[in-house]
């Protein structure tokens, strides 16, 4: 009969990848908590449900585009279709944010705002949102990352930010 107070023998290699297992769990789990906390990166939240069959029926998304809800706040409204955004360029002062809101009418489709935390999966049906400032002038490109047929690579659009 095995003594109380003897350990249970695990084998030295085992035991060093079980202690760098744990501390990489340490190190994602503090990561995702800066991340969350410090540098505003967020989940995409699904606001609504549309009937993606109807969208041009009528409520926000028969005409996409942008909206002026306050001095530099803005609401974009956006449509993913097989191989194409409407609309396809947005023109913003600099100092402006944005909250976009994306459905697909089709297929699924992603929405990657280059250079900024914005990156969404887009779901027909869906309404998925997220908000960017943009604070520096020029051109943010828009794509889809997701692939959604043979013409997936002419899916893309522009954020034009102005002085």
């Amino acid at each position: 009969m095995a003594n109380k107070h003897e350990s249970m023998h695990i084998d030295p290699y085992e035991k060093t990848w079980i202690i760098v297992s744990i501390l990489m769990l340490a190190v994602f789990f503090g990561a995702i908590t800066v991340a969350g906390l410090s540098f505003g990166v967020r989940v995409p939240d699904p606001v609504a449900r549309v009937n993606p069959t109807d969208l041009q029926a009528s409520g926000t998304f028969a005409e996409p585009g942008l909206k002026e809800v306050a001095p530099k706040r803005y609401e974009a409204y956006i449509v993913a279709q097989t191989w194409s955004f409407n609309p396809r360029e947005i023109t913003v002062p600099a100092g402006s944010i944005v909250k976009f809101y994306v459905t697909s009418r089709d297929v699924q489709h992603g929405f990657k705002l280059q250079n900024t935390n914005v990156n969404m999966q887009i779901v027909p049906g869906q309404v998925s949102s997220l908000a960017v400032k943009f604070d520096e002038p020029g051109e943010y490109d828009f794509i889809c990352t997701e692939y959604c047929g043979i013409a997936h690579a002419t899916m893309y659009g522009k954020v034009i930010v102005v002085p």
